[in-house]
């Protein structure tokens, strides 16, 4: 069969940080002469401004007329309905398909997507959007939950700390030893078992002992990073943005405002999408940036405006930007910026860890508790806060973790480390790399198939 012939489904979650990977994975799928089709939310599709002309976005469920997660029954009621219109939708996009479809590339969170694949006989291949690291550290408690017998020994993770959770409109009743949150994110679990691939947004040089680990689960593989192929091997033609924010960046104020500053000298901070830092915090880490000897570029949503010290712009003119949204990737790559004081969302980790830009780890639920554990104890590119009994990382403890990185001996090692961690996140997706080589042999087995 040829490439051009060969029809992939790829069916994104909603929000930026499920729906980002997975539409640049289908640019490659795309960029390698396969048919991509996005099946999403409505509400995704219409953010999206740009991809590759070879992708179809195709919408199966309408969250804008229905409320989306603010809609009646909260997160619940939300994953209701889209299960029941998605499932219907997906099975008539597959059925009515003029190309026939080959494969299903499906967010693992979708835990109905396997069967749809199964009932049309497509292959399935599932993806998941956190680290490999983070779905090993819930192996356990998917065990124990399902009443199962561990197949193979839990990994070994010393030290990491105990995972948040977040505040969701609702997810049902808190019954039993797990909330609701962990019990949903354990169907990523079931909705693998019988997966063709199972795919993540990593490459093996970053996670090889958690992807040895995991290999005896299921048929992993890893087929990042996914970011636009500018920041790295630059093969994809007119891939230099995601083409998808759920916010208007202010690009044109931020990096002329970089622009201006000397090499290292800013102290980048963005807490993603869904930031909700309690007032408290802010107000710390609005002092230890002042206090700090460092020029700082902060993203501050507006509904978090609110919870900044009172004209904490004016004052600090001099020295800071505080900006609504900005344009990430272009930020980290700028030669100004010398650290990240991030969440450790994956998507923003892997984004400094492929443009090799040290870390201050600021955790706040689920993976990024992982994700911040790797950052310093494992890849030492960076350092991560540590919070008070009241789970508030004071602006003492953040000047010094900014200090370390910006002015210390340590800060040295771990930019070397960086940029030897951006040195493989390109060599893994350039041509002939592990994460390209995956992508190939994918499309290999579709065209026979």
């Amino acid at each position: 069969m040829e490439k051009g012939k060969v029809h992939v489904v790829v069916l994104a979650y909603h929000g930026q940080g499920h729906i980002n990977p997975m539409i640049q994975f289908s640019k490659r799928l795309a960029a390698k002469g396969i048919h991509v089709t996005v099946a999403t939310t409505l509400s995704n599709t219409k953010a999206i401004q740009s991809a590759s002309s070879s992708i179809v976005f195709e919408s199966i469920y309408d969250d804008c007329a229905e409320g989306g997660v603010a809609g009646p029954g909260g997160f619940r009621g939300f994953l209701d309905r889209f299960e029941a219109s998605g499932t219907r939708n997906l099975t008539h996009l597959i059925r009515d398909s003029e190309r026939p479809v080959k494969c299903l590339v499906y967010d693992a969170n979708i835990t109905w997507a396997s069967s749809v694949a199964s009932h049309m006989g497509v292959d399935r291949a599932a993806f998941f959007t956190q680290s490999c690291a983070a779905i090993a550290s819930y192996y356990p408690m998917h065990c124990e939950l399902s009443e199962v017998t561990p197949s193979v020994p839990a990994f070994s993770l010393p030290g990491l700390p105990e995972i948040g959770l977040p505040n969701l409109p609702s997810l049902g009743p808190d019954t039993g030893r797990y909330p609701p949150i962990i019990r949903y994110l354990l169907q990523q679990f079931d909705n693998s078992v019988n997966a063709d691939w199972v795919l993540f947004n990593s490459f093996d040089k970053l996670e090889e002992d958690v992807v040895s680990w995991m290999s005896k689960l299921w048929p992993v593989r890893t087929i990042g990073p996914t970011l636009p192929s500018i920041y790295l091997d630059n093969r994809v033609e007119g891939d230099d943005d995601y083409g998808f924010n759920i916010h208007k960046p202010n690009t044109d104020t931020c990096m002329k405002w970089l622009d201006s500053k000397e090499t290292g000298s800013v102290v980048y901070i963005s807490f993603g999408s869904n930031a909700n830092l309690n007032t408290e915090q802010t107000v710390e880490l609005a002092a230890a940036l002042k206090q700090s000897n460092n020029s700082f570029l902060w993203v501050v949503q507006p509904s978090e405006e609110s919870k900044l010290p009172t004209n904490f712009h004016d004052k600090n003119s001099d020295k800071g930007l505080v900006v609504q949204w900005c344009p990430q990737l272009e930020v980290l790559a700028h030669h100004a910026v010398g650290c990240f004081i991030s969440h450790c969302g994956w998507n923003s980790t892997m984004e400094a860890i492929s443009l090799g830009v040290p870390m201050v780890a600021m955790p706040q639920i689920l993976d990024q508790m992982t994700n911040a554990h790797f950052v310093e104890y494992v890849w030492q590119v960076g350092t991560m806060t540590k919070s008070d009994e009241k789970g508030v990382t004071r602006r003492d403890e953040i000047k010094r973790c900014i200090n370390e990185i910006m002015e210390g001996e340590r800060g040295q090692e771990i930019r070397k480390n960086a940029i030897r961690l951006k040195v493989l996140a390109k060599e893994a997706i350039d041509e002939g790399g592990s994460s390209d080589s995956y992508i190939d042999e994918i499309i290999s087995h579709l065209m026979v198939a």
